[in-house]
């Protein structure tokens, strides 16, 4: 089923929920969902403190955009601290993470997947 239809609706209506995998003070609120193939637009959330460094990097077989609105994180794989404002469109494949927040962050997302031949 693709992603549902919504006006303009508050963020706020829309509960945190913990990340899979599981990382302490990781969480995100699921905006749309496209159930036929798992495409997502999201809110991530860094609590303070959050440290993902135990799941290592990332890579995984969809396209992801992000958009920083809020704090920031250190890269620890590149030594870079991103913050509000800064954004990062990743192809499938490429290695990204971890990362730590000492303050905090908030994230827009969107996931996707090209289709072939495309």
């Amino acid at each position: 089923m693709p992603k549902p239809e919504y006006e303009f609706t508050p963020t706020s209506s829309v509960e945190f929920a913990p990340c899979n995998p599981h990382i302490e003070g990781l969480s995100e609120a699921i905006l749309a969902r496209n159930t036929a193939d798992d495409s997502v637009t999201r809110i991530l959330r860094f609590e303070p403190g959050t440290d993902t460094t135990p799941n290592g990097a990332l890579r995984h077989d969809f396209w992801e955009e992000v958009f920083i609105f809020e704090g920031s994180f250190v890269d620890q794989r590149l030594g870079q601290t991103f913050r509000a404002g800064d954004w990062a469109t990743r192809p499938p494949g490429m290695e990204h993470g971890p990362w730590i927040s000492a303050e905090g962050a908030k994230m827009f997302e969107v996931r996707y997947y090209q289709r072939k031949g495309e």
